[in-house]
């Protein structure tokens, strides 16, 4: 059902209509129309005189000062001879006038630009200026200056991290002569390829599987996605043993409740005992590979969780009225409209991937700027952005040429 009535005009002619009927109205206070029409109307008034309501106060009044013409007892303007020239005589008079606020149209949108400023400034502030930042000191020589003496030296009024412009000098350190650089690069993308494609079967598997009607579906969920919103920054940080836990225990020690050999105590449990080592390694392998598995798809398994929800049942019914299997209806027509979300997916898995803080570059990248080599370290860092962006663009080119969108 269509929102408003056409009236038999086209549409310049129908707004031309109600905008002479509505002035109309709101000029007498009323007129004579169709029933048809009066509904039309009354939308668009009763629109205006809600806006009127809320903008009658909305004005201040000012005192201005105003030259106003000396007129005589028949009302005609008093002149007087200057310079051999009639001209005519003004007052200065004082005045009240209604000067408009801003309007209330005019403040939503200042809300909406106040809003938006927040982000304007995060954005700068935190992602902007650090860009420039890293890029600067990618082509600085960085050392760290403790002492007065040693600031003395280099020209520094104070201690603090002493800059020399070096050119590409970190880049070519990071490419030719830092020994385990490029064979952790070469690693890293080695290992992405198979890491991203087991995290998207699996996580499109677990979202087909949590997609189906059963009982307790919505704690299945809940399980899922628990990892991505549990062991986030510091907590995660904590169970790997990287942070120290406020003097009461190491970090090293709370973590010993995540990395206690749980595989050999499951087993002991269920009796059984004198495993061989490699069977019990490889358990071990596989377990916390699983783990890891579900801690990095929580993200992914919600969003073709929602791709999945928008394919209308109606889908469904008419595959099903032609025989259609569930097979045939998974690749032909469950695969297809969540294909913009399997490109989306991919897009997020691979930057998550190549940016894990376990991930063998960013490792040492890390471990440079601990080192306060920020030079060296900035180099390594866009050195594997531009590798990264690359990679993505040519992953983007070739599966956006299968995505299937729905207005194509």
């Amino acid at each position: 059902m269509a929102k408003y009535r056409k009236l038999g005009r086209t549409s310049d002619q129908r707004k031309a209509l109600l905008r002479n009927q509505v002035t109309n109205l709101l000029y007498h206070g009323k007129i004579v129309t169709t029933e048809t029409k009066a509904k039309e109307i009354r939308k668009i008034a009763e629109s205006m005189i809600a806006l009127a309501v809320k903008e009658k106060d909305n004005f201040e009044t000012v005192t201005v000062t105003a030259k106003v013409a000396r007129k005589d007892a028949d009302g005609k303007r008093v002149k007087e001879v200057k310079d051999g020239k009639k001209v005519t005589v003004y007052d200065e008079v004082q005045k009240e006038i209604k000067k408009s606020r801003i309007s209330y149209e005019k403040k939503k949108g200042l809300y909406g630009y106040g809003f938006i400023a927040i982000w304007i400034v995060g954005v700068i502030y935190m992602f902007i200026v650090p860009i420039f930042k890293s890029a600067w000191y990618s082509m600085c020589y960085t050392e760290l200056v403790s002492t007065a003496e040693q600031a003395a030296q280099r020209g520094m009024t104070s201690a603090g991290i002493y800059t020399e412009w070096n050119n590409f000098g970190n880049y070519e350190e990071a490419l030719f002569k830092n020994q385990d650089y490029l064979p952790k690069l070469t690693e890293s993308l080695g290992a992405m390829v198979p890491q991203v494609i087991v995290v998207m079967i699996f996580s499109l598997f677990i979202a087909l599987l949590l997609n189906q009607k059963f009982r307790g579906r919505t704690f299945a969920r809940a399980v899922f996605f628990l990892p991505v919103l549990v062991a986030t920054g510091p907590v995660l940080a904590v169970i790997k043993g990287d942070i120290s836990t406020n003097g009461i225990s190491s970090g090293e020690q709370f973590s010993a409740l995540f990395q206690t050999d749980l595989v050999d105590e499951l087993l002991q449990f269920l009796g059984i005992y004198n495993l061989n080592e490699q069977l019990t390694m490889t358990i071990q392998t596989i377990t916390s590979d699983i783990f890891n598995l579900l801690w990095s798809a929580g993200i992914q398994i919600l969003i073709f969780l929602a791709a999945l929800q928008q394919i209308p049942t109606s889908a469904k019914e008419a595959a099903s009225m032609e025989g259609a299997t569930g097979w045939e209806f998974f690749w032909k027509i469950t695969f297809p409209m969540i294909s913009p979300m399997i490109l989306a997916n991919l897009i997020y898995t691979v930057i998550d991937t190549f940016i894990d803080s376990e991930n063998p570059v960013m490792s040492i990248v890390l471990a440079q700027s601990r080192g306060l080599r920020y030079g060296l370290s900035a180099a390594m860092a866009w050195i594997y952005f531009l590798i990264v962006a690359v990679a993505l663009a040519i992953i983007v080119a070739i599966v956006s040429k299968f995505v299937f969108y729905e207005n194509d």
